[in-house]
């Protein structure tokens, strides 16, 4: 009777591990889907953006012209303000083209018109202090200096980007948790049913020689 209680359990034991060896490996399926949906293709498509020089042709407001932001002043607390339009007009040196520059894709997809977006603030005058600020940045201390830049001829040939919104690095994770979320799912199914096949032999060997 003891026998038959430790065999029960030993086997439902591995019942449960087959059964997380499983769901781990449908987790890992699911995690690559959705991380390659939602991070791995538009991570692609930004790598795709090819580093190269710019040179300021010409840092200006556009007279007149306010674009509106949100922003946030606690729960359940939004507003609209305004800010100016900076311009940053660049020289790039890939394809020897004028190009307007953007902080990031990010921005970019915000505000096609306009280099920088500042952080919302509820006052007016601090969203122009900011913008100001930048511009004078980029008169004063970048001026005619060449600077990296990122260009992407095929998806936006009159834009470039200050800074990547992605890396390598988001490609890395993208890719590591879910095939490790697989691995160990693959490792426990592949142990438990070894362990199984080898209590299967033992017993077998076990019967043959008590005959």
């Amino acid at each position: 009777m003891g026998k038959l209680k430790i065999a029960y359990e030993y086997s439902e034991a591995e019942d449960k591990s087959i059964r997380l060896g499983l769901f781990l490996i449908l987790s890992g399926f699911v995690s690559l889907f959705i991380l390659g949906f939602c991070w791995l293709n538009p991570t692609l498509q930004n790598l795709q953006c090819k580093a190269t020089n710019c040179t300021v042709l010409s840092v200006q407001q556009l007279i007149g012209e306010l674009f509106e932001c949100t922003f946030t002043c606690g729960t359940d607390c939004k507003g609209t303000s305004l800010y100016p339009c900076l311009q940053i007009y660049v020289n790039n040196s890939q394809s020897n083209s004028r190009a307007l520059l953007h902080y990031d894709e990010q921005q970019l997809l915000l505000n096609p018109k306009c280099s920088y977006i500042p952080p919302c603030e509820r006052d007016n005058q601090k969203n122009t202090e900011t913008v100001t600020h930048w511009q004078e940045y980029w008169k004063e201390e970048i001026g005619s200096q060449p600077f990296i830049c990122f260009f992407n001829q095929h998806r936006r040939p009159d834009d470039v980007l200050l800074k990547r919104s992605h890396d390598e690095n988001v490609l890395l994770y993208c890719v590591l948790w879910p095939l490790l979320t697989l691995l160990v799912g693959v490792l426990i199914v592949v142990l438990t049913i070894c362990a199984k096949t080898l209590a299967v032999k033992a017993e077998a060997i076990q019967k043959r020689k008590c005959s």
